[in-house]
């Protein structure tokens, strides 16, 4: 089962394309990310990520077997934890969360951890630097360790936290020396890569070392609408740095499809 767990709408996909790409990429299983980065959507606005949502929700909505859809919401903005509810009255799995403007321990985030966590709804935080110049001082790892205030909340955080790698290996491992099951752990971390390809065998060597494959999973980060290639160029990206790193094929079926299978709690395939 392959599963790519970090894919952006733009707003313009139709999901007779979508289906069609990760059928071309052989993936079963998409997460996607309602337009946040993209007009007439924005971060910054409450009205415009409320529409993004219920446009993704319309989006997923006769495909739920292979499309899992994250809302976009910002806690510094009113109505954050209304718009969490609304997310899952309309049937949208889990969040996407952006730093920016805030910082993870707030209290306008811990709200909406909270409500989150009682619906049973994972997160999927943006960690690390950002690639169109904002500032990424809101987004260190260790700042997401606020989220252990809410046990029952899962979440991953995208990008390995590049530059800050060592740091979000340093907050994954707490649950491995405390021997808590993967499956049930607050933190993964995915591999939608923010390091330059320079950095990228020496960042997933450490986490492989560090968090092994049952805390890693795959995300290509693509834009749709996209062509099935673009999303195998990214997958093709992770075997070749598998295929340096000697990892075992279990070990990359569990990256490629298990830790966010279990994350979202999908069923085996």
């Amino acid at each position: 089962m392959v599963v790519d767990a970090h894919l952006h709408c733009s707003g313009r996909e139709q999901a007779d394309d979508v289906l069609r790409a990760l059928d071309e990429a052989r993936v079963d299983v998409a997460v996607l990310l309602a337009p946040f980065l993209t007009p007439p959507y924005t971060l910054h606005d409450a009205a415009a990520l409320a529409e993004a949502n219920a446009y993704l929700a319309r989006l997923v909505a006769d495909h739920r077997d292979r499309l899992v859809g994250l809302a976009v919401v910002n806690p510094a903005l009113p109505g954050a934890v209304d718009a969490v509810r609304d997310a899952h009255a309309r049937g949208l799995t889990g969040l996407k969360m952006v730093p920016s403007g805030w910082y993870p321990y707030d209290d306008c985030a811990h709200r909406v951890y909270a409500e989150a966590a009682a619906r049973r709804m994972p997160v999927l935080f943006h960690s690390g630097i950002f690639i169109d110049g904002r500032s990424g001082r809101y987004c260190r790892p260790v700042y997401f360790e606020a989220v252990r205030e809410h046990p029952d909340l899962k979440v991953t955080l995208a990008h390995l936290g590049w530059p800050w790698t060592d740091e979000a290996n340093a907050v994954g491992v707490i649950d491995r020396i405390n021997g808590v099951d993967p499956d049930v752990g607050q933190f993964r971390f995915d591999l939608s890569f923010g390091p330059p390809p320079i950095y990228r065998r020496d960042a997933l060597a450490r986490a492989l070392d560090v968090l092994t494959p049952a805390l890693l999973q795959f995300g290509s980060d693509r834009f749709l609408p996209c062509s099935g290639a673009h999303i195998a160029d990214a997958i093709r990206e992770v075997e070749a740095l598998f295929d340096q790193l000697a990892v075992s094929p279990p070990d990359r079926e569990r990256i490629m499809g298990g830790t966010a299978r279990a994350w979202l709690n999908l069923p085996a395939r």
